[in-house]
């Protein structure tokens, strides 16, 4: 797969398909995932859209720097992106703590955000409960390699039984590629984040995603923040657990699509 390399000397791996003179949408894979967690969506979206799914730093085939994993380094690599790539705006779908990485882009810089797609989206980690017992219990005690039993236990654990085997291996395999530092940098990152008190600023058309079985991420989170995002609509998928795309991805790429279109002038 293609690489590029940012004005920063950052690597990042990614795909891109589709149209490259249609409307953009950039994928922001959440904690640990790679690219490749899209994958069952791209396969699915029309070519009108170009879609670009990149692996974040730390993640997959990208480099994988000693620090600099809290959503504002993430988020300047975003825009650092979009102009190695030369794309003016683009629609930012991010997953999980991602949301919180796309959010801040488009908070810091609107102009390069022509809507959000917000996949199980938290309002904050902060302070969390069940983030902080995992982080403290587990993940700090990580070391190289990691354990390729708590890598499958955990992708399960973030997912639900619905999940095709065949893509849990793929997304087992990915998050293999990530670094037990990259683990506890980035989960401490997200635990310090809070950027509910700017919500009301955001001015980009926003589309939440929430599987209504998911079990780490609440329904009141998703009603806070359609309360708090100026005109957020909020879309549920029953049954679904936590990462709508991959228990239905033939829903959640129609969703994409439709919610791309409707942006055009």
């Amino acid at each position: 797969m293609p690489t590029v390399t940012l004005a920063s000397g950052l690597t990042l791996s990614y795909a891109d398909q589709g149209d490259a003179s249609g409307p953009a949408v950039l994928m922001l894979p959440g904690p640990i995932d790679s690219w490749r967690s899209y994958q069952p969506v791209l396969d699915l979206l029309p070519r009108e859209v170009r879609a670009v799914a990149v692996s974040q730093r730390g993640h997959g085939e990208s480099d994988k720097p000693e620090a600099g994993y809290g959503v504002q380094d993430c988020a300047a690599d975003v825009v650092a992106l979009l102009d190695a790539l030369a794309l003016e705006r683009a629609v930012l779908a991010g997953h999980s703590g991602s949301c919180l990485v796309a959010r801040r882009v488009a908070l810091d810089h609107p102009e390069r955000v022509a809507g959000l797609v917000l996949e199980a989206s938290p309002t904050t980690l902060r302070d969390d409960v069940g983030l902080v017992r995992f982080v403290e219990s587990v993940v700090c005690t990580l070391e190289d390699p990691i354990d390729p039993g708590f890598v499958r236990s955990f992708v399960v654990g973030t997912s639900s039984a619905n999940v095709a085997p065949d893509l849990v291996d793929l997304l087992v395999r990915e998050t293999l590629a990530v670094p037990a530092r990259v683990w506890k940098q980035t989960f401490a990152g997200l635990l310090e984040y809070d950027d509910r008190a700017e919500l009301p600023l955001l001015g980009a058309p926003t589309l939440l995603v929430w599987g209504g079985a998911d079990a780490l991420v609440s329904r009141d989170m998703q009603d806070q923040l359609a309360r708090s995002i100026p005109g957020a609509d909020l879309l549920v998928y029953p049954g679904v657990g936590h990462t709508p795309r991959w228990e239905d991805p033939a829903r959640f790429g129609g969703d994409l699509a439709a919610f791309v279109r409707g942006l055009r002038p």
